[in-house]
């Protein structure tokens, strides 16, 4: 029996992956969490074979989870089920640590068949979107990618430069590079364009 957690912000959603799975009979879901955190705690506590996160949730992204769960070193697989066709976001999943990588779009029984190849220590990867995802590399550094995040969701540069331990000069720096690397006119656009590649 295939012991699986699943972690969806979207209560519908979350609800219909559990249901779709439950009719396998191989495949067992123990939990369900709606947020990074919640998923966090529950697979630390139970341990399961395989834990189904989306990318984007509250409180820690599915890639933050992804790569804590294998930094901890526990033998959970993790398969990341998600909208985004976007090669950068496989391309940081699977950096993560991330063992499948689905879309939500894909038919109900490719999920199943996905877990249980991955369980028995294989990978799940679209092959279009793995063939795209290293076609163009993500040009940013992670500090780069971490002050350009902020910077696209509002946040001012002292604040960015307080938040992170930096001078506000270092911040604006940072800004620049990103800006430079993406050959793009201001930050909003560079975080445009680096949210629309996948690479924040």
């Amino acid at each position: 029996m295939i012991r699986v957690v699943i972690a969806e912000d979207q209560a519908m959603v979350r609800g219909a992956l559990a249901a779709l799975l439950r009719l396998e009979s191989d495949i067992d879901v123990v939990a369900c969490a709606g947020d990074g955190e919640e998923a966090w705690e529950i697979t630390r506590r139970l341990r399961p074979d395989v834990l189904v996160t989306d990318i984007e949730m509250p409180k820690q992204t599915g890639l933050e989870l992804a790569k804590k769960v294998i930094d901890t070193g526990m033998p959970c697989k993790v398969v990341i089920l998600t909208t985004f066709a976007r090669p950068g976001y496989l391309r940081r999943a699977l950096d993560a640590g991330a063992s499948g990588y689905l879309l939500k779009d894909s038919p109900a029984d490719k999920l199943a068949d996905a877990l249980r190849k991955v369980h028995r220590g294989g990978r799940a990867v679209d092959p279009e979107l793995a063939l795209d995802a290293w076609s163009e590399a993500d040009p940013l550094s992670d500090r780069e990618r971490q002050v350009l995040r902020l910077a696209g969701e509002g946040v001012a540069a002292n604040d960015i430069a307080e938040q992170l331990g930096l001078s506000h000069g270092t911040v604006r720096n940072y800004l620049s590079e990103a800006i430079g690397k993406l050959g793009v006119e201001n930050r909003i656009e560079a975080y445009r364009m680096a949210r629309q590649k996948g690479w924040l």
